[in-house]
Parts: C-alpha cells; sequence; structure tokens
C-alpha cells in the first residue's frame, strides 16, 4: 500500500487521492496527451517473484478482457501499467456515490431498486456474452451516477487474489456476504455466480441487510452454502410475492437452478419493474378517483381533467413471458421446511404456489388470446386471397 501520494504513473500527472481499499488506492489523475481528467487505480502485487509474476500476467490478461468491453453501464478502461511493485489501471473518473453508501444511509424503494438492478443485470448479460465474469458483484463496486444510471467497477479484479488464499485470505474474502455457494466453496466461477451476487445485492436493497450472515467468515460462508434466507417481502411490505420468486431464483445453492443468463433475469426485473409502477398508478388512480366526479355515463372526471372509465380503472398487469415460477417455487417450498423457519414462510410458500399457478393460467389466457388473434389474420387473408383468385 502506498504512503506517500507519487507525482505520476506513467504519462498520468497524480492530483489527489480519491480513495483506499484492500487492494490499493485510487487517484485523480491529469492525462496531459489527451487533455482530460481520469481515475488511476494502483493494485499490490504480491512480495514472492513468482506469485508476482503470475499475478502481473492476470491482471493484464483480466485488463484486456474488461477493456474490451463497450457497455453504457460498465466503466471504461483507458490505459494500464506497472510501477515498482505494483500495477495501476487508468480509467474513467466517475462522479457519483457507490450503491453501499446510499444502503448505508436508506432502505432503497423497489421500483428505485429494480431499476438499478436491472441496469446491472443488462451489462452482466453484455460481458458474459463477451467471455467476462465479474466474480465481485457487490454495493462497493456498483456506481450510482446523476439519474441513476449505472457504472460497474472492477472487472476480473477479484480474479487475482485466488491464488492468494493461504497467506492473504482478507483480500480474496473481503466481501465475503455476496459471494455465491461455488466461490464460498473455492469450486469454479462462471456467469451464474455473478447472478447470485446480484440476487444478494437486491436482496440488501429491498431489506436494509444482505441474506446472509455469521459471526465470523467460516460461519458466513457456511451459511452462503447452507442457509435459506426468508422471503424478502416478510421484512419489507412493499416487496411484490414475484420479486421474492425472482430473487429465490437468483439466490438458488445449485448453480443449474438459477438463471442461466442475467438475460433472463433482466426480463424478470423489468417485468417486476412493470408491476410495481403500474400497482402505484393504479393506487394513485384510486385515490383521485374517490375524489372526482361522476359523469352521466358513469365514467369520473380527475382533477387534470383526463376521463377514467370505472370499468377500467384497475390497471391490467401484463406477465412476463420468460418467467419460470417452476425453480423458486421449489426453492421457497423448501425453505418452509428447512429447520429454523417458523410457519411464516410456511404461509408464504403457500401464498406463492398461488400465484404461480394464477401467472400460469394468465400466460394461458394471453397466449389463446394471441392464437385466436392470429387465426382470424389467416382467415382474413385467406379469404382476400380466395376472392383474387375468384374475380380476377
Amino acid at each position: 500500500m502506498i504512503d506517500e501520494t507519487p507525482d505520476r504513473f506513467g504519462r498520468y500527472l497524480i492530483d489527489s487521492e480519491l480513495g483506499r481499499g484492500a487492494m490499493g488506492v485510487v487517484y485523480r489523475a491529469l492525462d496531459p496527451v489527451l487533455d482530460r481528467t481520469v481515475a488511476v487505480k494502483t493494485i499490490a502485487l504480491s512480495a514472492d517473484p513468482e506469485e508476482r509474476e503470475r499475478s502481473e500476467a492476470r491482471f493484464y490478461q483480466e485488463a484486456k478482457a474488461a477493456g474490451g468491453l463497450n457497455h453504457p453501464a460498465i466503466i471504461t478502461i483507458h490505459d494500464v501499467g506497472r510501477e515498482g511493485g505494483m500495477v495501476w489501471m487508468a480509467m474513467e473518473l466517475l462522479e457519483g456515490t457507490e450503491l453501499r453508501h446510499l444502503l448505508a444511509n436508506e432502505r432503497m424503494g423497489v421500483e428505485r431498486a429494480l431499476d438499478i438492478v436491472g441496469q446491472v443485470a443488462d451489462a452482466l448479460g453484455y460481458a458474459h456474452e463477451r467471455g467476462v465474469v465479474h466474480r465481485d458483484i457487490k454495493p462497493a463496486n456498483i456506481m450510482i451516477l446523476r439519474g441513476d444510471q449505472v457504472k460497474i467497477m472492477d472487472f476480473g479484479i477479484a480474479r487475482l487474489w485466488i491464488s492468494d488464499v493461504k497467506t492473504q485470505t482478507g483480500m480474496l474474502l473481503g466481501s465475503p456476504k455476496y459471494m455465491s455457494p461455488e466461490q464460498a466453496m473455492g469450486g469454479g466461477v462462471d456467469r451464474r455466480s455473478d447472478i447470485f451476487s446480484l440476487g444478494v445485492v437486491l436482496y440488501e436493497m429491498l431489506t436494509g441487510n444482505p441474506p446472509f450472515a455469521g459471526k465470523d467468515v467460516t460461519q458466513l460462508l457456511y451459511n452462503v452454502s447452507t442457509v435459506m434466507p426468508p422471503p424478502p417481502s416478510t421484512i419489507n411490505r412493499a416487496v411484490p410475492e414475484m420479486v421474492d420468486l425472482v430473487i429465490a431464483k437468483a439466490l438458488a445453492k445449485d448453480p443449474a437452478d438459477r438463471y442461466q443468463s442475467a438475460a433472463e433475469m433482466q426480463a424478470d426485473l423489468l417485468a417486476c419493474r412493470y408491476e410495481v409502477a403500474q400497482q402505484a398508478a393504479s393506487d394513485d388512480a384510486t385515490v383521485r378517483l374517490d375524489a372526482a366526479t361522476p359523469g352521466a355515463d358513469g365514467s369520473r372526471t380527475l382533477s387534470g381533467g383526463s376521463t377514467l372509465a370505472g370499468t377500467d380503472a384497475a390497471v391490467r398487469l401484463p406477465v412476463s413471458r420468460r418467467f419460470d415460477a417452476g425453480v423458486a417455487l421449489a426453492y421457497l417450498e423448501h425453505l418452509a421446511e428447512r429447520s429454523g423457519i417458523d410457519d411464516g414462510s410456511a404461509t408464504l410458500a403457500a401464498r406463492a404456489a398461488t400465484l404461480a399457478r394464477t401467472t400460469r393460467k394468465r400466460i394461458d389466457r394471453v397466449q389463446r388470446k394471441t392464437d385466436a388473434l392470429l387465426l382470424t389474420g389467416v382467415v382474413a387473408v385467406a379469404g382476400v386471397i380466395a376472392f383474387l383468385i375468384v374475380y380476377l
């Protein structure tokens, strides 16, 4: 770790220190060639010569992969280099607030949480398609800019410390609360590990606390691998049951039971966000409807001058066609059966089962209507063709 602020790294002239973490120091710096302000992140290498060589090679490999990502929700990497016993990375300078700081001061609203996590899922899906796994998704690596635009930081950097487990465990396990079970057990990591970590982040955003805790790191990692957390709606009543199912699927212990892609999770997050927004609009319309003036036809004129028919006051919620409640439902039912789970969770599992059945019925109704419209269109086209054949 650097004790004194250096003058430069490569061609970048250091202006001031922005922050320190387990891996190194972040500086504000000037790029005199392009006349722009950047952030320079330093990462200390291992003291062991052989390990240092391996870590440096891995750093350049990861930096190259992350530097090839071009997505609005992923921080841009400009340059990399080595200075003494550390490597450095020049990147886009962000003006915003880390998600961890936001969560330390407030519980996130449901719609806002779904929007932010949806952006992260979109960025992860983009990276995963290009073979890049983050490995360290946590609130400290998610920056929230103006207008709630998201930027994910430190792609691939966590991999640098995998071989340091024996001597520098704290560096690898700096965020064990967000690790997937396979990470906690030292197994292989792929895109589904990022999905699990994102589910943990969403859980914390909605409830105020991560789903897993422990008196020490060993207990915490054991809980990550074995404990089923209570559904978020049992802690925050504003959370819809559909969000419980999405989080349950993301937090499945077996990677095969999780979302298999971030795009799948994003689709369901968008559906959940739409549900929350529509419910809020419906509630608002109901409040305004109570104060509105009835018309002769039964409709009511709202304060803004718009008309709302009494039969159309309820907002119809479309259901994501990609949402599969099967795995999540099994997860919640298993939750009710595990030791230490109270009757409230069993009740929720029953409610979730009802929700899943209702969802399937609604999807079936939509499919039948779609098939009917398609059939009508085919018949109409066939009629036109027959008319042309007969009369032309």
